[in-house]
């Protein structure tokens, strides 16, 4: 019996230490390298200005990459399966520190209240809607993981209430119930910071994730209105989203102000063309977008790189997604499929809207490109999500051998 023990421990092992997926790491690591370089070009000026040193922001994101790599490394070797386990907890926290930026303890930038400190009274600030996103994802999962295995509550029909809770147990209500309180506690304390950006991501993560569990697609339709007739009528009397929906119609109503950065993100992207006016060489990085190592870096690519550089980026974005759910498809069990599905969708979600704001395509939503906007913790956190995602590919069984 005890070698047979010891037996079953080692191929749990070798089960747990099975090669990550070699493609998606590639890709992160060479996205990550590149967003480097270029964090390093869109920020020397306005580091030299207003920091005197031209490597300050270069300098401060390669060690959070190292730390981030780091993380991610650590993360994939660990097991995937515990996390089942605190899905609960780790949703609790992030509730608790989302409530706590809307507290005093919350740290305002640029008119929002989306921030808190590492040690809440001292070090670099974070967002609390970052850890919000894999939280609900992660819960999503594991509750949704054991959906076939769950039988259907049946109640009495000789009451009214009886027949009309089977009605709903039937056509799936009921069942969405504790996904719609969990997302609406958490959407409603994104949305008071306010972060449209955030309530945007995090809800789309979590319908990637009751999409790809089979949720009836009627569902997805009549909370789509809903939602979208929510935001709308939140836009309407929130003056700082009405007024950026002002500014995305026309930049020009206000040329030196809010709709400047927007202005100056199109003429970088303009002034790129084919080929790019060449690495170092941008023009609009000196002083005239604003921050240009955030979320306008992409301009600053276009402008430098141009059409051709900038394609080759997205093409490597695309195939880090396409890698991501390739992965999903083929996860061990269910679990690992939805949470794949969920971070991947988060990662395709995000690099489109920042790359739409940039070109003006939709108004300012102040979103990062993952990889390369400045962000020390947002980095180290994104880095954690692939080590995620190939923690799960090294259970992944490889093919068999004819």
């Amino acid at each position: 019996m005890a070698r047979k023990a010891k037996r079953d421990l080692t191929m749990q092992e070798q089960l747990r230490r099975g090669p990550v997926d070699l493609p998606f790491l590639m890709l992160v690591l060479m996205l990550l390298g590149i967003g480097l370089v270029m964090v390093f070009s869109a920020s020397f000026a306005s580091a030299y200005t207003y920091k005197d040193d031209p490597l300050f922001y270069f300098k401060r994101q390669a060690i959070f990459a190292v730390l981030g790599v780091l993380v991610m490394y650590g993360v994939s070797k660990l097991d995937y399966q515990f996390l089942r386990g605190l899905s609960i907890p780790l949703l609790a926290i992030s509730i608790v520190l989302l409530v706590l930026v809307l507290s005093p303890l919350g740290v305002t930038i640029n008119k929002a209240k989306r921030w808190l400190r590492l040690l809440l009274v001292a070090g670099p600030t974070y967002q609390p809607s970052e850890i919000a996103k894999i939280a609900v994802i992660i819960f999503f999962a594991a509750r949704l993981s054991k959906r076939g295995t769950e039988k259907p509550r049946k109640y009495t029909n000789r009451t009214l209430t009886g027949r009309t809770l089977n009605r709903l147990e039937h056509i799936g209500f009921l069942e969405l119930v504790p996904y719609g309180l969990v997302l609406g506690i958490v959407l409603l304390l994104v949305v008071k910071e306010p972060h449209m950006s955030g309530t945007i991501l995090i809800l789309l993560g979590a319908a990637s994730v009751l999409f790809a569990a089979g949720i009836n697609m009627g569902w997805f339709i009549a909370g789509g209105g809903v939602i979208a007739t929510l935001l709308a009528i939140i836009i309407k009397f929130t003056p700082y989203m009405t007024s950026r929906i002002e500014i995305w119609k026309d930049p020009w109503l206000d040329p030196r102000d809010n709709g400047f950065q927007n202005i100056q993100a199109l003429l970088a992207i303009g002034s790129g063309g084919l080929t790019g006016v060449g690495f170092g060489q941008s023009v609009q990085k000196f002083c005239y977008i604003p921050e240009p190592e955030n979320d306008f870096i992409f301009a600053v690519i276009v402008e430098e790189l141009g059409f051709i550089g900038a394609a080759l980026i997205l093409f490597l974005f695309a195939m880090l997604i396409l890698r991501g759910y390739w992965l999903a498809i083929h996860a061990r069990d269910r679990f690992g499929s939805l949470t794949i599905v969920g971070i991947t969708t988060l990662l395709a979600v995000q690099i489109f809207l920042n790359i739409a704001v940039v070109t003006n395509l939709i108004p300012n939503t102040g979103i990062s490109l993952p990889f390369f906007s400045f962000g020390g913790t947002a980095l180290v956190i994104q880095l954690a999500e692939m080590g995620l995602i190939l923690s799960i590919s090294r259970q992944i069984q490889p093919p068999k051998k004819d």
